[in-house]
């Protein structure tokens, strides 16, 4: 399988990434520095410099060309504002998805963030709401592309530490918890594999079961 992980530098990325390469998979990253090429190919994964917040649709198409499935992972990342929340996190999603149309790329799964459909709460810091509402928008407009089998996955807060292997995966609305990027990346992979998520969008937390066994219950025949 070629998969291209938009964002191919993020920490849940390069875990991805990883973990695809050692199995056999061809990956390539988009990344916006290319400073952090070196970086992709230590992990087995081809470095292509492609700034989301800049290429036109048919760059980005070019380079998903090909493709048997893409992954967005991209994110403005801490100590952006507000304005590149929604030109990364939103804008970017966007266009990665109608790049994937355009050259018939199909299966298409998005990192998102638990509550993104809800609003902001009132007293939210204005980065934060900023960032909540991008990934609720980008998450709409990804539903709404015809011929796109997609998944959105929406991780709980972010650990670092090691993976268990073990989670809870289900249709919102899950109650709020930590995941570590380590499970969020091997859950990616299980969706790679089981085309019958496609459609879903599912919320993820540390739970007690199994990355394979959580994945295949929610998948639809």
């Amino acid at each position: 399988m070629r998969v291209v992980i938009a964002g191919g530098h993020g920490q849940i990325a390069r875990r991805l990434g990883r973990l695809l390469a050692r199995r056999g998979d061809r990956v390539a990253g988009l990344i916006r520095n290319g400073e952090h090429a070196a970086d992709l190919l230590s992990d087995g994964v081809e470095p292509v410099v492609c700034d989301l917040e800049t290429a036109a649709v048919d760059e980005v198409a070019r380079r998903l060309a090909g493709a048997d499935a893409v992954v967005f992972a991209a994110g403005a990342g801490p100590g952006s504002g507000a304005a590149r929340k929604d030109t990364v996190d939103r804008g970017a999603a966007v266009l990665v998805a109608d790049a994937a149309q355009r050259v018939g790329v199909r299966r298409l799964v998005v990192v998102s963030a638990m509550g993104a459909d809800a609003p902001p709460p009132p007293d939210a810091d204005p980065v934060f709401a900023a960032y909540r509402r991008a990934k609720g928008a980008a998450d709409a407009e990804v539903r709404g592309r015809s011929g796109l089998f997609w998944t959105i996955l929406r991780p709980g807060r972010l650990t670092d530490g090691p993976g268990t292997g073990r989670v809870l995966l289900a249709e919102p609305p899950v109650d709020a918890g930590a995941v570590p990027r380590d499970d969020v990346a091997a859950v990616l992979v299980a969706l790679l594999d089981t085309p019958g998520t496609a459609g879903l969008t599912l919320d993820l937390v540390g739970g007690s079961e199994p990355v394979a066994e959580a994945v295949a219950a929610v998948a639809r025949p």
